[in-house]
């Protein structure tokens, strides 16, 4: 049974992610304000099959591959509180843009659309981090079985990412025409999301818990 903790510590990660601009956010915002809702909830299925391919491979191999090189887990731990480190400080520096101000882009099909949220998501640098370095500190090998531990961690991962996510791409237009209007509220969202990020970092940074294993 995955303990209650490990599911709220995961979600409060997914939200800290999905709420800090990065290649799914601005792909999706993108299409929606360009190319319309519909646009956008097809390029966010393509993102969807990207989280189930990283939960898929993290949870089959990765944690075997880990305890037979600790080494590399620490690294991977430290790779990960150094890029929440990043994400908080372009959070927190002065100077960045908005999201919601994306440049125009062309038409595309449905088809491409998809696809295009597919890869989108399997490079993104904050996805293979999370699913590499993050969730697997919230196993317990004192709860069961950690292999259902981290498909279903894995799963709240995914079901926050993805409503956060549905929710900016039927509002995207709004938002950008509420934020355009109050800079400050703009503001406030970056600072919040960057001290939230900011101490997420030290906490993967200081964590020293060893890898679980799957099975």
């Amino acid at each position: 049974m995955v303990e209650l903790g490990g599911v709220l510590g995961v979600a409060l990660v997914a939200l800290g992610m999905v709420l800090t601009p990065g290649p799914n956010m601005i792909y999706l915002v993108s299409r929606s304000i360009t190319q319309g809702r519909r646009a956008g909830v097809v390029s966010l299925g393509g993102v969807a099959v990207g989280f189930l391919v990283y939960l898929l491979a993290t949870n089959l191999g990765l944690s075997v591959v880990f305890l037979a090189v600790p080494e590399l887990y620490v690294a991977v731990k430290l790779a990960g509180a150094a890029y929440l480190a990043y994400l908080a400080w372009n959070a927190l520096r002065p100077g960045g843009v908005s999201v919601f101000a994306p440049e125009e882009l062309p038409h595309d099909s449905s088809r491409k659309l998809f696809t295009m949220g597919l890869m989108t998501n399997l490079l993104n640098p904050k996805i293979a981090i999370m699913y590499l370095s993050l969730i697997p500190q919230f196993i317990s090998l004192e709860a069961g079985n950690v292999l259902l531990q981290g498909f279903l961690l894995g799963s709240v991962q995914i079901a926050v990412a993805l409503t956060v996510n549905l929710g900016i791409v039927l509002a995207a237009g709004a938002i950008a025409v509420f934020l355009a209007r109050r800079p400050s509220w703009l503001r406030a969202q970056r600072y919040l999301m960057g001290t939230a990020l900011g101490l997420l970092a030290v906490s993967v940074a200081t964590d020293t818990s060893a890898p679980a294993a799957s099975g």
